[in-house]
């Protein structure tokens, strides 16, 4: 059974990024990011995703956020793709609904090889303490063009914003785990028709 895991680095005039991942771990994360509330968000997905992660970002936050949170997306994309290899033996699909008190979200993730993303959320204010919510759909567009996966984020339920983000970063973590999983009835084949993904 060979490792899954994956060390990507993007240095642009922007940002300059470090992530690496074990798709098989236990859900261990270390970040230094300057982003505090993504750094938690970030906790939710290798918790609930069963991943270790690291992510090491600098970037130009002395104008906003949108930068790093968008390259780290697009890094961690691109580090599921490396980890995954030629996805053989895969679920490939994943879906989850979390909860959290008044708020109910559900993320689907195929790693279909195809980028896109449906996301259907609205927030009750603009802002989660210094964090723009804006950023949220940038980091999840980022990381379904790199994983490449399609990628739908439905908030079914919320009134308090924080609420709203955290369901869905546990349900993206929890999506994940599901299709990064081996089906063992499958394993050396590509789950699709087309023989790659």
């Amino acid at each position: 059974m060979s490792d899954r895991i994956a060390t990507i680095t993007r240095d642009t005039l922007e940002t300059k990024i470090s992530v690496s991942i074990n798709l098989d771990g236990t859900g261990q994360s270390s970040f230094e990011t300057g982003i505090p509330f993504l750094e938690h968000m970030l906790d939710q997905v290798a918790r609930h995703g069963l991943v270790d992660l690291e992510i090491k970002s600098s970037g130009d936050l002395h104008i906003d956020d949108h930068h790093s949170v968008e390259d780290i997306g697009i890094s961690l994309g691109q580090a599921y793709a490396q980890a995954l290899g030629d996805k053989k033996g895969i679920m490939r699909y994943g879906h989850a609904y979390v909860p959290l008190d008044e708020a109910l979200s559900r993320v689907v993730i195929d790693f279909s090889g195809r980028p896109g993303i449906e996301y259907r959320v609205k927030y009750p204010r603009a802002r989660i303490g210094q964090f723009d919510v804006d950023l949220i759909h940038e980091f999840f567009q980022g990381f379904a063009n790199h994983a490449p996966a399609t990628l739908h984020i439905d908030n079914l339920q919320g009134k308090n914003a924080h609420h709203i983000a955290e369901t869905i970063f546990k349900a993206f973590g929890r999506a994940l785990r599901v299709a990064v999983s081996r089906d063992e009835r499958i394993a050396g084949v590509i789950p699709s028709t087309k023989g790659s993904l």
